[in-house]
């Protein structure tokens, strides 16, 4: 049976992460925790947290806040300020290529290089979220009625990708050939982008908060659901004509609230709104046990690059660190 190492906040937890193998959490307080081995805690924003996401490449937790301030925590909890737009929330962050960030803030998204140049993106419509392409600096933003993609380094003419609704998410497949958005019509809709051939996945009984790709990104696992929805992106269709995965059904309403795929392995852990935390593999659906329940719905989840321990946090404040080793 796994261990559970729990933790208790005050605040909802906005991200659950690791940095160089330390468990670190974002809190809608506007303050960032690291409480392993005597909790530390840094004060990214004043106001409250929107929005944070981890950068890979870097080894940082990119947050925006209601003080309208970009930062960078790393793993030593030292805080630095990437970006300032005065007043204004910062709604969206991204991590791009080469110490890139990206931000949204109202109609506008912006990039910040990393040489601290900041170059600004309007559009006609809110944008929602954004996302940076794997490879090239390539941003994409959601928006109502679609989509829209930027080339970030050039003055080049964006490229429009439309489907009527109101998109609120974004995100790009870890090979750049597709491009998914969830919608507030509780459905996700993607492009397949050598031909802006649509993709639309719809059933879902509420909007999809939470998604995440598999190691080789051959899978998309999705909440909004009493299942985890993992949709198939192997082939050069992606899902079209292809019926997901359906996996971690308990029965009655409760519907999964948080996924994380192994850094690894083609399995996922589930989380729920009950508190309860699964993992299941993709091959067989075979399932496994990681938390038992809790206080509120699991908001977020992360695991360490080995995919030993993972780290979630709740909608109430709990979370904690599961050893999966036991």
């Amino acid at each position: 049976m796994p261990s559970v190492a729990p933790y208790d906040f005050d605040e909802l937890v906005e991200a659950a992460l690791f940095l160089k193998g330390e468990p670190v959490f974002a809190l809608a307080d506007g303050t960032v925790r690291f409480p392993a081995g005597g909790e530390r805690t840094v004060e990214a924003h004043a106001g409250g947290l929107l929005s944070a996401r981890l950068d890979p490449a870097g080894g940082r937790l990119i947050t925006g806040g209601e003080d309208g301030r970009v930062v960078a925590v790393t793993s030593d909890a030292s805080v630095s300020e990437l970006a300032s737009i005065g007043r204004k929330w910062v709604n969206r962050v991204a991590a791009g290529p080469s110490g890139v960030v990206g931000f949204a803030v109202g109609r506008s998204a912006f990039v910040c290089f990393a040489d601290g140049k900041v170059k600004e993106f309007a559009q006609q419509r809110t944008v929602e979220d954004i996302a940076f392409a794997p490879k090239g600096l390539r941003l994409a933003t959601a928006r109502y009625d679609g989509a829209t993609l930027f080339f970030a380094g050039t003055d080049s003419a964006p490229t429009e990708l439309e489907w009527k609704g109101a998109h609120i998410g974004i995100t790009f497949s870890p090979d750049g050939r597709f491009l998914v958005t969830s919608m507030q019509e509780n459905a996700l809709h993607g492009w397949r982008l050598d031909d802006g051939r649509h993709m639309r996945m719809a059933g879902y009984p509420s909007k999809v908060k939470s998604w995440s790709w598999s190691a080789k990104g051959r899978w998309l696992a999705t909440a909004g659901a009493q299942v985890a929805v993992v949709w198939p992106f192997a082939g050069k269709d992606g899902p079209m004509g292809k019926p997901p995965l359906e996996l971690g059904l308990r029965g009655g309403d409760i519907m999964v609230t948080s996924v994380a795929c192994h850094p690894t392995e083609d399995m996922a852990a589930i989380g729920y709104a009950d508190g309860m935390i699964l993992a299941a593999r993709f091959a067989d659906q075979k399932e496994a046990l990681l938390r038992r329940g809790g206080k509120g719905a699991v908001q977020t989840m992360g695991w360490d690059a080995s995919g030993s321990r993972l780290v979630f946090g709740s909608e109430t404040g709990e979370a904690g660190m599961v050893d999966i080793t036991g």
